[in-house]
């Protein structure tokens, strides 16, 4: 083991539908059955092919980040635009997802999302400086924040409702498989070959995703009869959401840096975002189905249930995967590498789960999957808030597995319950929904313990700041455990399939 560094904490360590509907009706609360695609299989390898390009590549990119400083000649300042600029860039795209998927097909622009992500890693792999860069990261960030929540859509509307938690598990395999495979490739490129690398390894990735996207997705042009088909561009919904989610995405990835929420433009920019933000709901409230987002979908009990669920479990997740790397790091004195390696038996077990939750949903329910799957994560984390830097490793690899055991069982039943009331047509609306309130409960969550470990983590007593940070994550798993038993019992899921 290498020698402990200076555990003072710095930012720098971290690292379609065919069915028609009136634009003036209500959200119907009957669910309509999706035409039965004629291979669920090849859907979902062609989705995974696709979604697997912006996963990897952001752990990719955190563990050459070092590697990119040096090359530019840049400040560690600046070159954090690499990945602030590419994580700005997939939350603001987002929004648009339901609005293109209806204007364009989902087919097309899946194919188009795709396109520009790779096109976006060939220009960075050829940046002349760190702004050209970061640049180009943004055109990627673009293309992934496209892929992630259409890859979802795509998948709803295509299968059967008893089997959307089975597909919602195949198709998240990208995520699971993202911290395991990242720091490897990541390790190889720094090792044998040069940074450009560390971009050009998702082109050949994604000219499969691009072969299969165009063999196996459905074509779903609209047409004249297509639900909203002819809506044109929410601008003043654009006006408000864009500026409200970029202010506080940005806001609360500052919020640990020198000063902390005390500074003017990590204060400015957080509360002039969440005034953006609400004052985009209100309009959109009063919009309906012409919104950018439909926000009246969290009338429907699945949807708003789901959606406190997702926003918790988002928090859960960024903020534990957020912490425990600087745990190795710091505490423990384990390079960046080492600390990804340390984290594999959590991405094995969110891994194993997958194969898993189908019958364990299909047989407890959502409600009990999830609520036990809190307790699990609880468990799981809880000797963190205790352990110091010579705690024994196997041990805390085994509570990594269980935890990213009860992550995988935790996250999809949320995912798959959320589409239960929504007919087909509004499906790009409630996945844009969930995936913004998973990522702005990150972000917050993230923040959070960025700050506590900021204000705690020194070099006499790191231990403390840990503890803290920890007991802040388990706070809110207990939340989110409450959360669950609102979810749908089996019983309830039973009747939802019959009815469907």
């Amino acid at each position: 083991m290498t020698s402990r560094p200076d555990t003072s904490f710095t930012p720098s360590s971290a690292h379609s539908s065919h069915h028609s509907l009136p634009h003036s009706s209500p959200i119907s609360e009957h669910v309509e059955e999706p035409q039965q695609s004629p291979s669920i299989g090849r859907l979902v390898a062609a989705l995974m092919a696709g979604a697997i390009t912006p996963i990897l590549d952001s752990t990719i990119v955190a563990v050459g980040m070092n590697t990119l400083v040096a090359a530019f000649h840049a400040p560690i300042a600046t070159m954090q635009w690499v990945t602030t600029g590419y994580l700005l860039a997939l939350a603001l795209a987002v929004p648009f997802v339901s609005w293109a998927q209806n204007r364009f097909g989902g087919k097309r622009t899946w194919i188009f999302a795709l396109s520009l992500f790779v096109l976006g890693s060939v220009l960075c792999a050829c940046a002349w400086n760190v702004g050209a860069l970061i640049a180009f990261r943004v055109l990627q960030g673009i293309g992934g924040g496209i892929l992630l929540p259409l890859m979802q859509t795509l998948a709803m509307q295509n299968v059967p409702a008893q089997q959307r938690t089975k597909t919602i598990a195949n198709i998240s395999l990208p995520i699971a498989l993202g911290p395991i495979l990242g720091p490897v490739l990541g390790g190889i490129v720094l090792n044998w070959l040069t940074w450009h690398w560390l971009f050009l390894i998702n082109v050949p990735i994604g000219i499969v995703g691009l072969v299969l996207a165009a063999l196996y997705l459905k074509s779903d042009a609209p047409t004249s009869h297509t639900y909203n088909s002819g809506a044109s561009l929410d601008v003043r919904g654009a006006v408000l959401l864009c500026p409200g989610l970029a202010g506080l995405m940005y806001g609360l990835s500052k919020s640990y840096d020198v000063g902390g929420f005390g500074r003017s433009d990590v204060l400015v920019s957080t509360i002039g975002g969440a005034v953006f933000f609400c004052a985009f709901i209100l309009w959109a409230m009063h919009t309906g189905d012409r919104a950018l987002i439909n926000v009246r979908l969290l009338r429907l009990h699945s949807v708003s249930v789901a959606s406190f669920g997702m926003l918790f479990a988002g928090a859960i997740s960024f903020a534990g995967n957020f912490a425990l790397p600087l745990y190795f790091q710091l505490l423990r004195g384990d390079s960046v590498l080492n600390a990804a390696f340390f984290l594999i038996p959590q991405g094995l077990g969110a891994l194993l789960a997958r194969f898993f939750i189908s019958p364990v949903v299909e047989r407890l329910g959502a409600r009990l999957s999830c609520f036990l799957s809190m307790v699990l994560m609880f468990v799981a984390t809880l000797p963190f808030a205790y352990s110091d830097a010579h705690t024994n490793l196997w041990f805390l690899g085994t509570m990594l597995f269980l935890r990213g055991l009860g992550q995988g069982f935790m996250l999809i039943p949320m995912m798959s319950v959320a589409y239960n009331d929504v007919p087909i047509a509004l499906m790009p609306h409630a996945s844009a929904i969930t995936r913004i309130v998973q990522q702005l409960g990150g972000a917050f969550a993230t923040a959070l313990v960025a700050v506590v470990l900021t204000l705690h983590v020194n070099a006499v007593m790191p231990v403390r700041g840990f503890d803290q940070a920890f007991w802040v994550i388990e706070g809110f798993t207990i939340v989110s455990a409450i959360i669950a038993l609102f979810l749908p019992s089996v019983k309830t899921e039973q009747k939802t399939l019959k009815t469907a």
